[in-house]
């Protein structure tokens, strides 16, 4: 059995395209705003109070960009990796999110839009990349910096439920939350 790891999922802080209210998905090049940033450098500051030992970051700019304050408070170097992306929203990225209430089905796990990715495929993601973590971890305590999305999978996975499970509560920009994960 492997050892238990502490996950700290840190959310990236808040993008041009969350205050202009548009859907990301893994849109690569959206930056952060001066509150994201603002909102990285406190999440840097609780990470260093909580002692990780690797720093993993999504390679979408956004998360990047949260990450390098993450490294400078902790000292860590970044790896990226495209598992902890956000769910992709293929041709719906980009769009207003409040005009997509009427076009995503929300309660069906498997329901993706073109050229996306469903909530089960993303769970499937994640998924496979924590074992891949726990089968060769680079500490105990992890930071993992990512995306809201992406950090509801995690949790889920973590609590051994499937993606019809998800929590329905997104994290805030800026957030870190903290996880025992035991495979």
């Amino acid at each position: 059995m492997a050892r238990p790891l502490t996950l700290l999922l840190v959310r990236h802080g808040q993008t041009v395209w969350n205050a202009a209210g548009l859907m990301q998905g893994q849109t690569p090049h959206v930056p952060l705003t001066p509150l994201g940033r603002s909102q990285a450098e406190a999440a840097a500051e609780m990470l260093t109070r909580l002692s990780p030992g690797a720093l993993v970051s999504s390679d979408l700019l956004r998360a990047v960009q949260t990450a390098e304050y993450c490294a400078r408070a902790t000292g860590l170097p970044i790896v990226r990796t495209p598992a902890l992306r956000e769910q992709g929203y293929g041709i719906l990225e980009g769009r207003p999110s409040r005009e997509l209430w009427d076009v995503v089905d929300w309660a069906d796990a498997h329901w993706s839009a073109e050229g996306g990715e469903s909530l089960a495929e993303l769970h499937g993601r994640v998924e496979a990349y924590l074992q891949d973590l726990c089968a060769d971890p680079p500490a105990d305590v992890i930071a993992l910096v990512t995306h809201g999305d992406t950090i509801r999978a995690i949790q889920a996975v973590v609590a051994g439920l499937g993606p019809d499970a998800m929590p329905a509560v997104t994290p805030a920009n800026g957030s870190v939350t903290r996880l025992e994960y035991c495979p």
